[in-house]
């Protein structure tokens, strides 16, 4: 149990400081709440993290994903290949435009997708790769994108938990057809709630605008069949002040990291791989849990660590899926994915930790020992 002076360690905590709430009130203030200057802005600076890429902003890191697809022309009888170890909206993004879901495994190392299960399943059907920057490790792009290249296929980056993440010094959303990020609450950086997407296609962009805005860029002129998902002001001016914040929050992360890796030395656990040329960020800190995975967990909860399973049921196996494609005939043999979803603990790595609370972080894991 932590000491009576010691309050338990959260396993996230957004930051909702003084600066988020004066850019608020200052844009409700100003009347101009829904699709205005604020947003403009923070799509020009955002575009500085992904190389200049265009950005468009949208209400949600799903809506991000949901309408890059759309506006990539991705629909029925298309198949994106997708890893089962992710959170549901990579999968229901596919699903939405009506194409076909093809889930693959996932690296053992960086529990991202696998370049090799991506290029066994490519098939005449297959339009797009999704690779999943998951925990903000950067997926083996090279490698995704020379399989893309020789099979002339799309590459949707789903990197909602991966801002500012690198591979080679190339940012994640800069790699492939688009890519897509999520500025929810306990994301690395957020706007309360609200997406982005990133292409280097003009036209695409073009497209995304119109899709968010009910298909109009000029008011009553509608051009195609769109959607409301749009950003507010609000969110938007949010976001950039947590922009402003977020290279210095990140190299906090990164370090808080580096020390909870060079500390633990529990004999059934095992800390982050970091790939050659990788920028990991960190969005979670994920270990394995080598025996039994609730019994570590109850012991950290009661020493005051917040920890968490991200994510304790692959894709595959929610109802949505599982049960179409058993009735398909359809049976995915995802054995890392399996054993990953059964083995991973996330670990506070937030910003917000203090010296003691990595001591404590350490001192608890190291104290699981060897018998779970």
């Amino acid at each position: 149990m932590p000491s009576i002076n010691e309050q338990p360690i959260p396993a996230a905590r957004p930051v909702i400081g003084e600066d988020e709430i004066e850019a608020a009130v200052r844009v409700l203030r100003t009347g101009r709440v829904v699709q205005g200057p604020e947003v403009a802005a923070f799509e020009e600076e955002f575009s500085e993290v992904v190389e200049g890429r265009h950005c468009v902003a949208v209400n949600s890191g799903t809506s991000a994903l949901h309408l890059l697809l759309m506006a990539m022309g991705i629909g029925p009888g298309d198949e994106v290949i997708v890893p089962s170890f992710s959170f549901a909206a990579s999968a229901n993004a596919v699903r939405l435009v009506g194409a076909d879901v093809v889930f693959v495994d996932i690296e053992a190392s960086s529990f991202n997708i696998d370049p090799a299960a991506v290029e066994a399943a490519i098939t005449p059907r297959t339009a797009a790769i999704m690779p999943v920057h998951i925990y903000g490790n950067p997926a083996a792009m090279d490698k995704i994108m020379a399989i893309a290249d020789k099979h002339k296929l799309a590459v949707v980056e789903d990197a909602c938990q991966a801002h500012a993440a690198a591979l080679g010094g190339t940012p994640v959303g800069a790699f492939g057809t688009g890519g897509t990020f999520s500025f929810y609450p306990t994301k690395n950086m957020h706007s309360l709630e609200g997406g982005m997407i990133s292409t280097a296609d003009a036209e695409i962009a073009r497209t995304l605008r119109l899709l968010r805005n009910q298909g109009m860029e000029q008011r009553y002129a509608n051009e195609i069949v769109g959607a409301n998902m749009r950003m507010t002001d609000v969110n938007a001016a949010i976001g950039r002040v947590q922009l402003g914040k977020l290279a210095g929050w990140t190299e906090r992360r990164i370090a808080n990291a580096a020390y909870l890796s060079e500390h633990i030395n529990a004999e059934n656990v095992v800390t982050p791989i970091l790939a050659p040329g990788a920028r990991h960020i960190y969005h979670q800190y994920t270990i394995r849990v080598k025996g039994d995975r609730d019994a570590a967990m109850a012991k950290l909860t009661e020493a005051g660590i917040g920890n968490a399973v991200y994510y304790p049921t692959p894709i595959h196996r929610l109802k949505p899926y599982w049960e179409p494609d058993q009735k398909a005939g359809r049976n995915w043999d995802l054995p890392e994915t399996e054993k990953a979803a059964a083995e991973v603990v996330s670990l506070p790595v937030h910003p917000s930790l203090s010296e003691n609370d990595l001591e404590r972080i350490v001192t608890a894991v190291n104290a699981l020992g060897e018998n779970l």
